[in-house]
């Protein structure tokens, strides 16, 4: 439906949310405020809970579950339908979502927040996955100690990734060995070329002293490949002497029949999130083809396919595009060091700090999600408090139209 259409349409506007991660809460929260009684929201997910998954890098060592919540209350509670299942193709034309049980759903106004697909880097290796089973790092301890190496390898392969986790494990492994009293060698193999580099060289080099101290090894623009059972170093194909391998997932988009996709499979998306060619169709998070994959940046695309949606719903809302802005949590331990920066460089040299640089200071810093996970209720109670700054260096709108050379290159293509 035209912007004119959905204003002129006395009934109200359907709103088909597919995805039950943070994008799609970040949709629906959003839609809740701006649009308000003009539309009617369904909530499409795979999985019966919202799971917060940047807290599972916790779930090996505290043994306490990440939060979760009950998708279909969360829904109720906020005036919206509840729909358990996986989306499969949507028909554009006919403004239908296909489930993948070959039940259809009508929508006005579909936005896609589906996530990316994932799959293991390296055959032998340990892969942190967010949704599956924590894992056994007391296992992957032993296994480094009883090594002749001595040696704990957390490693950033080459390809689409969110690095931080890795980190974050590490650091929390080096406190575990030492819990432990076990003498295990730790290190980071990775393609970046200073630890955790996209948050520019000030919060890097911030990243690699606290690795220092930690006594934890960086092996900086190198890129792991796996042979026939060995792991060898690129370049120069050096064996690693290791006595485990953890790794992160490689991501592929999710490659939906009825919407574009790129090589990978991701979704296009243009600044307002929406999806170039089709109808009243848009799409949020890991899934769409902005190269980086972070939760926030998910929730920033989700603001502003909202905001879009709401204004042609009739809603006092002024439009923004999505102008993406960096922001994460390491946690290191105890405490954490927030981090934030421009992200395709030119935009100075990012900020490192121990205290926080957005309110609430969740992981995820979602302008409606974190004060909903924070139990806030009220605007007012969403501010911060007096004194604290909300760092935020944006990136170029037209970033969309721009090729943007972020993920590191596979050296064996």
């Amino acid at each position: 439906m035209s912007a004119e259409d959905l204003a002129e349409d006395p009934r109200r506007c359907s709103v088909l949310i597919a995805g039950g991660g943070i994008a799609g809460l970040e949709t629906l929260l959003a839609l809740q405020d701006l649009a308000e009684e003009r539309v009617d929201i369904t909530l499409l997910a795979r999985e019966p809970e919202f799971t917060y998954r940047p807290m599972i890098v916790e779930e090996p060592f505290s043994r306490t579950p990440a939060e979760r919540h009950d998708l279909a209350l969360l829904a109720r509670d906020l005036g919206a339908s509840f729909v358990q299942g996986s989306l499969s193709e949507i028909k554009a034309q006919e403004h239908r979502a296909v489930l993948s049980d070959g039940s259809e759903l009508g929508y006005d106004v579909a936005v896609v927040c589906v996530g990316a697909k994932t799959r293991p880097a390296y055959p032998s290796a340990t892969t942190l996955r967010s949704w599956a089973e924590p894992i056994e790092i007391d296992e992957a301890l032993d296994n480094a100690a009883n090594h002749e190496s001595r040696t704990l390898t957390f490693v950033v392969p080459p390809g689409i990734v969110w690095s931080l986790p890795l980190y974050e494990l590490a650091l929390l492994s080096r406190i575990r060995a030492e819990e432990r009293r076990l003498s295990v060698e730790i290190e980071i193999i990775t393609p970046e070329s200073k630890p955790l580099g996209i948050f520019g060289p000030a919060a890097a080099d911030a990243v690699a002293e606290i690795l220092s101290l930690r006594r934890i090894k960086v092996r900086c623009d190198t890129s792991l490949i796996e042979r026939e059972g060995e792991f060898l170093a690129m370049p120069g194909w050096k064996r690693v002497e290791t006595g485990a391998v953890v790794a992160l997932p490689l991501m592929s988009g999710p490659r939906i029949p009825g919407l574009p996709a790129d090589g990978d499979g991701f979704i296009p998306i243009d600044e307002f999130a929406e999806v170039p060619g089709l109808q009243d169709v848009f799409a949020a998070g890991d899934g769409t083809i902005f190269p980086i994959k972070q939760g926030g940046l998910g929730t920033q695309q989700a603001d502003a396919a909202a905001e879009m949606i709401a204004s042609r719903t009739g809603a006092p809302v002024d439009p923004q595009p999505f102008r993406p802005t960096l922001r994460g949590k390491l946690i290191t331990g105890s405490e954490s060091l927030s981090l934030t920066s421009e992200i395709s460089g030119g935009g100075g040299e990012g900020v490192a700090s121990p205290y926080y640089l957005w309110w609430p200071p969740k992981k995820v810093a979602g302008k409606y999600l974190a004060p909903f996970l924070d139990g806030v209720t009220t605007r007012f109670e969403a501010l911060p408090p007096d004194g604290l700054l909300d760092v935020e260096v944006s990136v170029a709108q037209d970033w969309h139209s721009q090729p943007m050379a972020l993920d590191p290159v596979d050296p064996v293509r």
